[in-house]
């Protein structure tokens, strides 16, 4: 369990927060508006009402004491800018602010904060990526860097067992099930000795980078029409 502190309760600090409140963090939540907190208040840690530009409101906090904050202030970059460089300089262990541009990023990173994100801009490119796979059937996002993916057999497994594919070992992925072409069934947890058919839509779990440079592979056997 780790202690957060979010700064900022626009609608990514809201998203932000919610998710670390539902794997069982510690969040502090402040900002200077009390309406943002309203919906949020009742579920958080704990939450402050001030103007973090303030330092007598950053101290109040006791910075040093959060494994991380997250400075999402999105409307005023130079209040974002301040509050970056004040919560490092008193202290704090790691700091995590919102950009919206790469100049703001660059401001950001050598004024105290030791990563910067995108939220709009990181969002839009995952999506676009993964669904520029032709390949991919279907896609479930899962906590860090993992998914679940419906994705054609690679051409190389097609005929074989599982066992025989060695899938796990070679790819680190994990088959959770396989479903039937034009079947919506689907055999969870399939045997080791199961063959893996050239029509098969195979449910993967892995790294979200491995599973894209799959789907990249297999792109030119898709192209033929084999999963059609």
């Amino acid at each position: 369990m780790k202690s957060i502190l979010i700064i900022g309760m626009g609608r990514f600090g809201h998203h932000l927060a919610h998710n670390f409140l539902e794997n069982g963090h510690d969040v502090m939540i402040v900002d200077e508006d009390e309406e943002k907190l309203a919906d949020i208040a009742p579920y958080a840690t704990s939450t402050r009402i001030g103007d973090c530009t303030n330092e007598e409101v950053l101290k109040s906090l006791g910075i040093g004491n959060f494994d991380v904050v997250f400075v999402c202030i999105g409307t005023n970059f130079q209040s974002s800018l301040e509050v970056t460089s004040l919560v490092k300089e008193m202290g704090a262990r790691r700091v995590i602010s919102k950009a919206t541009r790469d100049i703001q990023a660059k401001f950001l990173l050598r004024n105290g904060a030791d990563e910067v994100i995108y939220p709009e801009k990181d969002i839009a490119e995952k999506w676009a990526e993964r669904y520029s796979l032709d390949n991919l059937f279907d896609y479930i996002d899962l906590p860090g860097a993992f998914g679940i993916y419906e994705m054609p057999p690679l051409k190389e497994w097609v005929g074989k067992s599982i066992k025989e594919s060695d899938i796990a070992a070679q790819h680190k992925v994990s088959i959770l099930g396989i479903k039937k072409k034009h079947q919506e069934e689907m055999s969870v947890m399939p045997s080791a000795d199961y063959i893996i058919r050239d029509t098969d839509h195979l449910m993967v779990m892995a790294a979200n980078d491995v599973a894209e440079r799959l789907l990249k592979q297999n792109r030119n056997h898709f192209a033929k029409g084999a999963y059609k």
